[in-house]
This record gives structure tokens, sequence and C-alpha cells, in this order.
């Protein structure tokens, strides 16, 4: 039966029906592009799908790179969230423009994974945690649901709080921590139904929002007038002189917020939104191409945008003591009781005093303004957020609920926790909050990352497309030092608890962690060619290290055809 199944699957694919040879090679690794394809069109945010101009035989064409537009500027919010602004400030703050090279090298590194996640997504038609889905086995499958799903939950919480600062400092105060995330949950629902009225008004509705970042931040930049040369010399040079261990945490606080795990799912997820003919190799390539030069341009004035903030408290509050903003503020309408004692330490900022320190220096517009940016950035990166939990659970778990109840799941997983924090926490003291979010996100990275450079170095999976001996070095070499970095950052952190009994229980979970990061390493090292570390292969498990490490997606989709 089985060998009637592939005969008449063979006969199906055979060249002769058309007669287009590399076509009807590449088609072999086409899997369905979701699980639930074949049934309905099930989905988030994929229920309309962009054609692409076909008619278009230049080298490079505007027409088709806008038709391609979108999903690199979704992922690229990822990059201007609230936490990315607050590492902004803190690291204009505290060491000036000396670390603008730390942020240019981690978003170009951001760049080049952000490639693999899209080529793992319009190779295969398939988002990163439905590949997950398919090939891992079942435990470890829930353990790096579990991980992503914390990542999210962090990243989650670090966004809406940054939208109820906002809302908090446009009203002066009126409007408690509280009730700003109850009003962000509300219109973020609203926000996310946007798709209804069809993807290309959902994309320019994220598209609008990143403009009043950019015009938001570029107020307060042109405002405090950064000296240019000291910005290009901070940004082109890879030195920091002067610097000590506080500049040194802020570096690695800054690759931490740029480079987060669970954008590397929403990116591989967000390409499947464009009508590629992945039968078709040449379409599969221009789409690599196009999607490249995209997600390029978006990171580029993400940066920019990064760069703005840097700049403003560099320029305006770098060296700043408590003391120097208390006078300041004194002779200000600006509330700031209690936040900047009368003492002599460096100033420490976070999003919120960050505003009330700019209201001080500059007036009410350039608080109010900040408040709008960060409105903006907060309001975007939850629906982004939203949208990459309803990804990672649909592909992990392969749910197939009604997509209302899948919205109210997702967000309340990650709600819960956010409105727990800000009944019981106030605006101004939050930073502690923020320090644990950081370190739960940087140990998050490896989930994303080590499968990521695993399943776009198979062959079985990415064909022609899978990574060459350059991209499978260099993004391994890369992954590693990201992971180191953060880990570092995680050390310092468990470094200032102070408690043996806090020692202890993260010695113990650090065990469990390295070890399944161990596992997940050993498989990625069997991908990328390491076959000492093939032991299946060698005890006659496997025909060769793709199929012994993964299952060939090949006889999946001809098994689901």
């Amino acid at each position: 039966m089985k060998a009637q199944q592939d005969g008449d699957l063979l006969q199906e694919d055979s060249p002769q029906d058309n007669g287009d040879t590399e076509t009807n090679q590449y088609s072999s690794i086409t899997p369905p592009s979701s699980p639930a394809d074949v049934d309905e069109p099930f989905s988030t945010y994929f229920e309309e799908k962009v054609a692409i101009p076909e008619d278009v035989n230049q080298v490079f064409s505007f027409r088709k790179l806008w038709a391609f537009t979108g999903p690199g500027f979704l992922m690229s919010i990822a990059y201007l969230d609230p936490g990315n602004i607050e590492s902004d400030l803190q690291s204009g703050a505290e060491a000036g423009f000396k670390l603008l090279w730390v942020l240019l090298a981690a978003t170009v590194i951001g760049l080049l994974l952000q490639r693999l996640a899209a080529r793992l997504g319009v190779v295969t038609g398939m988002h990163l945690a439905e590949v997950c889905n398919r090939q891992y086995s079942t435990v470890p499958r829930i353990i790096l649901w579990i991980m992503v799903e914390l990542a999210i939950i962090g990243s989650d919480m670090q966004e809406v709080i940054g939208c109820a600062i906002a809302l908090n400092l446009l009203s002066a105060g009126r409007i408690p921590l509280w009730a700003g995330v109850l009003i962000t949950i509300t219109d973020t629902f609203v926000f996310l139904f946007l798709d209804k009225y069809g993807l290309r008004k959902l994309e320019a509705f994220f598209g609008f929002l990143i403009t009043v970042m950019a015009l938001s931040f570029g107020y307060e930049y042109v405002l405090v007038k950064p000296d240019q040369g000291e910005l290009l010399k901070g940004m082109f040079v890879p030195y920091c002189a002067g610097c000590g261990p506080t500049q040194l945490e802020q570096a690695v606080g800054i690759v931490g917020a740029v480079i987060m795990p669970h954008n590397i799912y929403l990116h591989s997820a967000l390409v499947k939104s464009r009508d590629i003919d992945r039968r078709n190799k040449k379409a599969v390539k221009e789409a690599n191409k196009y999607y490249f030069i995209e997600s390029t341009i978006a990171l580029f004035i993400s940066f920019l945008i990064n760069v703005f903030v840097v700049a403003v408290f560099a320029q305006a509050f770098y060296n700043k003591t408590n003391s120097d903003v208390n006078r300041e503020c004194n002779g200000t309408s600006i509330p700031h009781q209690g936040l900047f004692p009368d003492n002599n330490k460096t100033l420490e900022v976070d999003i919120y005093k960050g505003g009330v320190v700019l209201g001080c220096f500059f007036g009410p517009a350039a608080l109010y303004i900040w408040a709008i940016g960060i409105l903006a950035a907060g309001q975007s990166s939850t629906m982004t957020g939203t949208y990459s939990g309803q990804f990672v659970m649909e592909g992990f778990l392969n749910l197939r609920w009604s997509r209302f109840a899948r919205v109210l799941l997702t967000r309340s997983i990650a709600i819960t926790p956010t409105l727990l924090v800000a009944i019981f926490q106030d605006v101004q003291h939050l930073t502690g909050m923020n320090d644990f979010l950081n370190v739960l996100q940087s140990m998050q990275l490896p989930f994303a990352l080590i499968p990521i450079l695993t399943f776009t170095s198979l062959t079985s999976i990415m064909n022609d497309f899978a990574n060459g001996l350059f991209w499978k070095i260099g993004g391994g070499v890369v992954i590693l030092l990201v992971c180191a970095i953060n880990m570092y950052f995680v050390v310092v952190y468990v470094a200032t608890l102070h408690s043996v009994w806090l020692y202890v229980l993260a010695a113990l979970l650090s065990v469990a962690y390295l070890g399944f990061v161990g596992y997940l390493a050993w498989h990625c090292l069997v991908a990328l060619g390491v076959s000492c570390l093939d032991f299946g292969s060698r005890m006659g498990l496997a025909r060769h290290t793709d199929i012994y490490l993964l299952n060939d997606m090949d006889v999946d989709t001809m098994i689901e055809r």
C-alpha cells in the first residue's frame, strides 16, 4: 500500500506535467504552509496573502520590493520596544556616545539572524515553531515552548508597562499604572483585529506607529543638538575610553535588548504573508533577496531611532548628578518629588525618569512628545508580541481554536503577571523588575538561535538554500558570542542577589538549563556537519546526519499530500 502511494506521488510530481525540471526538483522539499492548510484558511494574519507582481523581469524592481515590504518593519518593532528605549537612554546617560558602536554591531548581528528566520519561512512555508513541532520529540518540544513563552511574557510585561508609563506621563500622573495596563490591554484587542480590514492596512498602521516614534525621538534629537563629531566617533570607533564595570554591563544590556528570542519566531511566520510559488526555485530565491533588502531598510530605520535616544541622553545628561537634576527640576512645574535625591550620585534614569528630566531641562513639550514616542513603541511592540505568542502557541501545540480564543489565551498568559506588577508596584520603582525581565529574556536566547541555525543548515529541510560553510561557521560563532554575552549578564545579575538560598536555587536551575541547551547544541553541531557527534548514524540508526537528527521533510510532505 505504501509503495503504491509513493508511486502515485512520484507520478503526480513527474516533470512531464510541465517540462520544468528545476521546478519539480525543488518542489520535492515543499511542505504544506501550515499543518492546518489542508482543511481551512485557519490563521491569524494570513487570511489574505499579498500577490507578488510577475510581469517584472529586471534584476531589481521597486514594485516587487513594495510587495514584499511589511514583515520586516513589523519585525523591526522589537528593536524599538520600551525595553530597547530604556537601554538606549541608560547607555547615553552612563557612557555618553561611547557605546554606539555596540548598538551598531548588535543591530547588524540581529539582521543576520533575522535573515535566517526569513529564509526558513520562505523556503519551507512553515515558521520556526511549526518546524520545531514537526522535528523535535515531545519532551524537548514542550520544554522549548515553555522557554519561548517565558521570553514572550517577559517582553510583553515591559511593553505593556511602557504603555502604562507613557499614559501616566501624558496624564500628569492622573492615570495610575494599573489603569494604564487595562487601557493598553483593551486597545490592543481592538487594534489586533485591524487585519480584518486588509493585511496591508494593518502593516500601514504599524508603519504609522514607527513614523510617530521617529518624529517624537527625532524632535528630542533636534532639540538637544548632540555633538555630531562625538556621535560619529562613538558609532564607528570600537573603543570605550575610561569605561568600567558599569559601562561593560550597559554594553551587555544593549546586546540583550536588541536581539530578542521571540522575534526570530515572529519573523519566520510573518514572511508567509506573501503569495510565493515555493515550487519555483527562482521565485524563492527572489523572495529571499527582497525580504533581506526590506529587513535591512527596516532595521536601519530602527537603528536611527535608537541613535536619537542614545544621543539625546548622552549629550544632555552624561555625567550629570542627582543634585544637578534636582536643582533644575525645582525651578519647573514638572512633578518630580522623590525621584532625584539631593546628592552627588550619578544620575540613573529609566523611561519614566527620562521623560521627567527632559521636561525639567527642555520644557513640558519635550516630556509630552517623549511620552507619545514611548506610547507608540509600547503599543506597536505589544501587538507584535501578541502575534508572536499566537504563532508560537499554534506552532508548538498545533492549536485549532477560534481566532478570538487564541488571542484571549495568549494575551491572558502575558497580561496577568503584568497587571499584578502594576497593582503592587509604584511607577517610580520599576528598575528592579526591568533588570529581572532583561535577565529572563537573555536566558531564553539559545532557544531561538540554536534551532534556527540547526534547521537552516539542513539540506533535508532547506535543499539548495541550506546554509553554506561560511554561514554555518559565521552563524555558529555569532550565536556563541551572543549567548556568552547574555550569560555574562545573567551571572552579573545573580551575583547582586546576596542570598545563599538564591545562589543554591540558581545553581540547581543552571544544571537543568545548561543540560537542555547542551542537548539543542548537540543537535545543532550534528546539523552543522560535526560527524564525530553523530552517534546514531555510527550505530546504524540512520542513513545520514540530516535524517538521523531530524525527520526528513520530504517524507512528511509526501505522506500528508
